[in-house]
């Protein structure tokens, strides 16, 4: 017989709740809870390279594609540089792993250049070839601007 945390996740969540809500910490599903907060700990780090790579992505377009410059560009840089710089400000623990998550965010960025441009993987750097400065406080400028406040 498969349990309640199998048969209807979002019920076995209330169902937890509830339990952690009265005390009554003996009914709970121990195992299934434990794997369910690893879990979310996970997703944290997931969400942190994604926005990276999405970030990273960007400005690698941004990099080397100059003539194709755009405010899409540059809302999706700082929308992901905002999320990211909120993320750390809510996860302080994820800042040692930031090195880690450039690295491999920066593959997933790889990728984006790669489908979307007509780049080839050759003509980009293997490795991040930004600073961390340059990833979250380089001024962007569309041609012909002066200034722009990020």
């Amino acid at each position: 017989m498969s349990s309640l945390y199998e048969q209807d996740f979002y019920q076995w969540t209330q169902q937890q709740a509830e339990y952690l809500r009265l005390g009554k910490l003996e009914l709970l599903d121990r195992e299934n809870l434990r794997e369910e907060i690893e879990s979310l700990g996970k997703q944290q780090r997931q969400e942190l390279r994604n926005r990276l790579g999405i970030l990273l992505g960007h400005l690698l377009k941004w990099h080397y594609q100059p003539a194709g410059r755009c405010k899409s560009w540059r809302a999706t840089i700082r929308e992901q540089r905002r999320n990211i710089k909120q993320d750390l400000q809510e996860n302080p623990s994820l800042k040692p792993y930031l090195d880690e998550a450039i690295t491999l965010g920066y593959q997933q960025g790889l990728d984006l250049v790669d489908r979307e441009t007509p780049l080839t993987l050759e003509q980009l750097p293997p490795d991040c070839p930004f600073s961390t400065v340059q990833i979250f406080e380089e001024p962007l400028y569309l041609p012909g601007e002066k200034t722009i406040n990020l």
